[in-house]
């Protein structure tokens, strides 16, 4: 975030414009409606600006910009078509630690003026830093249809109701949940259809009826594989209503920057070969929050139950009676492969797909290599990357051709995605080539090798791209 977004309470405060045409009378409207006492400072004034002037709404300091208009601003909106004049203003101001605002200027400006979705007492703001005014008012204009025009009368209610409620339920958890409950009831409805008292009614029934303790849940949460345009509705529900979220390492920023802001954040990295927390201190951390009332996001890369260690979780909350619901997430085999262009089935070359995890619990040799050498089939590999070697001897032992695609899919759906290419006879050699670090997905099979045709996402991969054989007649047929 560049900007630090701020409302400022100008009502009664002095704010100077310099400009009198259309713009300037544009940016003394929206200040005299937020109460600021404006001062016009230009040698001639558009009729309206002339017009509050005369009704004593603006203050107009007549012809060229003098340094002492800026004597008691608050604030500076240089809004001429003289450069030049921009920059002395810029100057000027900074030099007495004033905030100003050079009309479509970015980079001299110190505030910008925001495309803004009145709902008052609920103001929204959308800004684009002053580099992209139109795209502002553009996200501004779709707002504007989802937000319900009742929102500012159930601030004022809540505004009303807002001492009771902090009296009457003193837990921060237990007060959000019953925010929650009344926003998610009768309320709008009665305040949309003008009928206050009823909504105020039914707002005092709810508080007179809040538990006196609060009691604790978990989610376990699937995040997917980074993107966070592929996590659920649901997953996002439960990321703004958790008051704890115990997240892996390798769940996105951009996923977390996703969840209510005053939540509690607790790494615990889960990675492969980097386990700082252990499942039985995971267990613990889950179980001291919600034993505390408080909802806990057990956050997971992909999903929960794809090699996540999930059901040993519900186990263990179970035993210990703690509510839990279980929230999925796009396992990494599916949004790896498809960001990667890569079908996990096709009709001429894979009939199935078999999901493998090389950090076993007792040991990779326990994986069934004959079955996983299996030709017409595709392979995803998780956590293997530091098994390379081995994966690949494996199934060339067993019978897996030499010459069979794979795809290395590293930070799959990320804008960082590289996809490495080539034959299971260079699996581990081209590996090394690149560099490939976790988190990364290994496909093989004949799909891989459409990597190179197909992929969409991110930059083309790199190392050789196999070429996709056609079927043999007779596996065409089969």
């Amino acid at each position: 975030m560049k900007l630090y977004p701020l409302f400022a309470d100008l009502s009664g405060r002095q704010v100077l414009v310099v400009g009198g045409g259309v713009v300037g009378e544009r940016k003394v409207a929206a200040l005299l409606e937020a109460g600021a006492r404006v001062a016009v400072g230009a040698p001639d004034l558009t009729p309206a600006l002339r017009g509050w002037a005369r009704e004593g709404r603006v203050q107009w300091r007549s012809g060229r910009f003098e340094a002492s208009w800026l004597d008691d601003v608050w604030l500076v909106i240089a809004a001429t078509d003289d450069a030049a004049l921009h920059r002395d203003i810029v100057a000027l101001a900074e030099a007495r630690h004033l905030f100003v605002n050079v009309v479509d200027d970015a980079e001299q400006s110190s505030f910008h003026v925001p495309a803004v979705i009145d709902r008052s007492p609920v103001t929204i703001a959308v800004s684009s830093g002053g580099h992209a005014p139109m795209l502002a008012r553009l996200l501004r204009e779709r707002l504007e249809v989802v937000i319900d025009p009742v929102v500012g009368s159930v601030a004022t209610l809540l505004a009303q109701l807002r001492h009771r409620i902090r009296a009457r339920i003193p837990d921060l958890a237990l007060r959000r949940r019953f925010y929650e409950r009344l926003l998610h009831g009768p309320v709008q409805s009665l305040l949309r259809r003008g009928q206050w008292a009823l909504a105020e009614a039914s707002a005092e029934r709810l508080l007179d009826s809040v538990e006196s303790t609060p009691s604790g849940s978990v989610v376990l949460l699937g995040a997917g594989p980074g993107d966070p345009g592929l996590l659920t509705l649901r997953g996002l529900r439960a990321l703004n209503e958790a008051d704890v979220i115990l997240h892996d390492r390798l769940v996105s920023v951009e996923v977390l920057a996703l969840a209510r802001r005053d939540a509690e954040r607790i790494e615990v990295a889960k990675q492969a070969g980097n386990h700082h927390t252990t499942q039985a201190q995971i267990h613990a951390l889950m179980l001291e929050h919600a034993s505390a009332g408080r909802r806990v996001v057990r956050l997971k890369g992909g999903d929960p139950f794809v090699f996540g260690r999930g059901g040993e979780e519900l186990e263990f909350l179970r035993q210990h009676d703690i509510p839990y619901e279980v929230v999925p997430g796009i396992t990494a085999a599916l949004a790896c492969a498809a960001y990667a262009g890569i079908p996990l089935t096709h009709r001429d070359h894979a009939q199935s797909v078999r999901l493998v995890t090389a950090h076993c619990k007792n040991s990779i040799d326990t994986l069934d290599w004959k079955a996983l050498a299996q030709e017409r089939q595709t392979l995803a590999v998780y956590m293997g990357n530091s098994e390379l070697p081995l994966i690949q001897a494996q199934l060339l032992a067993h019978g897996r051709a030499a010459g069979t695609p794979f795809a290395l899919i590293e930070n799959g759906s990320r804008p960082e995605q590289r996809v490495v290419t080539g034959t299971l006879a260079n699996l581990a050699e081209q590996a090394t080539a690149h560099d490939v670090q976790s988190p990364a997905l290994l496909i093989l099979g004949e799909v891989a090798a459409l990597a190179g045709s197909l992929g969409w996402f991110g930059r083309p991969p790199l190392g050789v791209t196999p070429a996709l054989h056609a079927p043999s007649p007779k596996a065409a047929a089969a």
